[in-house]
């Protein structure tokens, strides 16, 4: 039953992404080009998306019996606005802003069999491994100088 909720939520955000235009790079830069032909429609795809998770989060995270597939719920718990934080929000704005996809609508868009598809991604996972590797070179150098 896990596998079919994940399955059913994946193809919703999946349907949602295709149908709001997120996974159309074109709309994408055009929603970021506010000086030339700026298309305004992806601030309702965003604002609704904030929306439903503000009242998802007051309408579920409260049940006393907590998530129906896991012991607990997976939230984040740090509140520290870092440079890891902030330089890595700025990589991915300015990523998103070049390329036209981030990474929730590029793996939908793997359906269109379109090459720069593919390119993104390919160089997402690249850019995952490099992270982790200087991630773990940093916690190493910090280690060896306590």
């Amino acid at each position: 039953m896990r596998l079919i909720s994940i399955f059913a939520i994946g193809l919703i955000f999946g349907i949602g992404i295709s149908i709001s235009g997120m996974a159309n790079p074109a709309k994408v830069i055009n929603f970021f080009d506010i000086a030339g032909s700026w298309d305004p429609s992806l601030m309702f795809v965003m604002g609704g998306a904030l929306i439903t998770t503000f009242i998802g989060y007051r309408l579920v995270l409260p049940r006393p019996t907590g998530p129906i597939f896991e012991s607990k719920f997976q939230l984040p718990t740090a509140t520290d606005l870092d440079v890891r934080l902030i330089g890595g929000s700025a990589i991915f704005g300015i990523g998103w802003g070049i390329a036209g996809f981030c990474p929730g609508g590029a793996l939908p868009a793997l359906g269109t069999g379109r090459s720069e598809v593919f390119i993104f991604v390919a160089a997402l996972i690249v850019g995952i491994f490099v992270a982790r590797a200087a991630n773990t070179a940093l916690r190493n150098r910090q280690a060896a100088h306590s």
